[in-house]
């Protein structure tokens, strides 16, 4: 019997490698903020009024957990300006980056993703990919031309 396998790979940097596993898997809540991502959208924008509604946890668990991911590279952050009753306000969203995604794509079954965001976390986890493996060619003095050759005999192979 084959087993269906599920693409689990992610790229850490070296030394943030602790830092970020811990950050979301030390914590229920940032498991649960990827989560969120998940069911609304990888691409679309997480508001900290959104994940308080809800979320089961505090404000200020919210804010902890955002500032951390965010510090650590699984989320972008950036203002947005929203006119509400006629006054301006500022109102920080949050994206995941392509780490982010990774770690989404962790924690997410094949059926919530829409064939587009399939299709964006493979190219950008292939392109990813294939920079590290060309920079570890470089390293110890593979000929690039000889990963060139395996990569075609295996786009050519059935299987």
């Amino acid at each position: 019997m084959i087993e269906k396998l599920h693409p689990y790979v992610v790229f850490l940097p070296n030394e943030k490698k602790d830092k970020i596993l811990s950050a979301i898997f030390g914590s229920k809540a940032g498991v649960d903020i990827l989560r969120f991502s998940l069911k609304q959208g990888i691409s679309k924008n997480i508001y900290q009024k959104d994940l308080v509604n809800k979320l089961n946890y505090s404000n200020k668990t919210i804010i902890e957990n955002l500032k951390s991911l965010t510090a650590l590279g699984v989320l972008n952050e950036s203002m947005e300006k929203n006119e509400k009753e006629g006054r301006v306000i500022w109102i920080k969203a949050y994206q995941l980056t392509n780490l982010g995604k990774w770690f989404a794509l962790l924690l997410a079954e094949e059926q919530e993703l829409t064939g587009s965001e399939k299709t964006e976390i493979l190219q950008s986890l292939f392109r990813t990919y294939v920079k590290q493996v060309k920079r570890l060619a470089e390293e110890i003095g593979i000929n690039k031309k000889m990963l060139e050759e395996t990569f075609k005999e295996e786009m050519k192979s059935s299987q």
